[in-house]
């Protein structure tokens, strides 16, 4: 890494089984959209992601909610600050991205108690995960539903941004409704989950997040390659990389390590080596944003 600047990692994850229930993370023998989950079914603790960070000059990451029980997803909230606060967490993780369900009625409730907690950024519902998966849940019908529209649009009025995890096939409904919301902040995970790889795919991949692009208020997170490309080098991601950073520019995109999903297909050097070989021609300013400042000023990072 060069080291005139430093990496904020702008989407990981963190759990403690003992602190909250993950039921995913209990349902043994159930493969996912991302594949076999067994080698990451055990606690990932604030100590294993310094191991796994290592010498890399990470200096600030940001935790995304990663599936607890509905009931006790401000009990997330809560232990991950109760690590922030702790001596031995060097502050990490400095932003917090909760769930929160917001066809509940009482959706806003909960999202006063997740506002007790400062380091509290945004919130995620995922929208769709693959075809497979979303045909079995009913995040799909989210889309349609107008109480979650409506507490979306509330959302921006607690100064809170919304992570959007979609599918392709998902984002020209999707536009319709944050074009409505231009107030809110949203960051796009994972690129838009390219996971249709071929150049059909691709094509109609890239075409839908053009349309995302087009709305000033969504930035886009450049992350989890390995959950749709379990095989994934630097070439074979460099053309989405390429690609979403033409559409969203360096000051809209921003790195992050999807860990310890990811680490199901890759170590964490190899991710961010992956993201400094492709970027390598890049201007220091260009490598600034996409490594740090995105992420540092989309979600408030000191």
């Amino acid at each position: 890494m060069d080291p005139q600047f430093s990496i904020i990692d702008a989407h990981h994850h963190l759990w403690d089984l003992q602190a909250c229930h993950y039921p995913w993370l209990m349902a043994i023998g159930v493969k996912r959209f991302f594949g076999d989950p067994t080698p990451i079914q055990k606690d990932y603790l604030i100590q294993d992601f310094f191991a796994d960070i290592g010498d890399l000059p990470v200096s600030a990451s940001v935790h995304i909610q990663v599936g607890v029980d509905e009931d006790q997803a401000v009990d997330e909230t809560r232990w991950l600050q109760s690590v922030t606060d702790a001596k031995d967490s060097k502050g990490f993780p400095q932003g917090i991205v909760a769930f929160c369900n917001l066809v509940d009625t009482g959706a806003m409730e909960k999202l006063q108690e997740h506002r007790n907690y400062p380091n509290l950024r945004g919130v995620r519902q995922i929208v769709g995960r693959s075809p497979e998966e979303d045909a079995n849940t009913d995040s799909a019908m989210l889309l349609d539903n107008p109480i979650w529209i409506e507490n979306l649009s509330r959302i921006a009025e607690y100064d809170l941004s919304f992570d959007l995890q979609l599918i392709p096939s998902q984002i020209s409904k999707a536009r319709e409704i944050f074009v409505e919301i231009p107030e809110l902040k949203v960051a796009l995970c994972h690129c838009g989950s390219p996971f249709d790889q071929s150049d059909e795919g691709f094509s109609f991949w890239k075409t839908q997040i053009k349309k995302l692009a087009e709305l000033p208020n969504i930035y886009c997170k450049i992350s989890g390659f390995g959950m749709f490309d379990h095989e994934w080098t630097v070439d074979s991601i460099r053309p989405i990389i390429i690609n979403v950073i033409d559409i969203f520019t360096p000051e809209r995109c921003m790195f992050g390590s999807n860990f310890p999903v990811e680490k199901l297909y890759a170590d964490y050097h190899a991710v961010w080596n992956a993201y400094m070989e492709i970027i390598k021609e890049f201007s220091l300013d260009e490598k600034q944003q996409l490594f740090a400042d995105t992420a540092r000023n989309f979600y408030s990072i000191n």
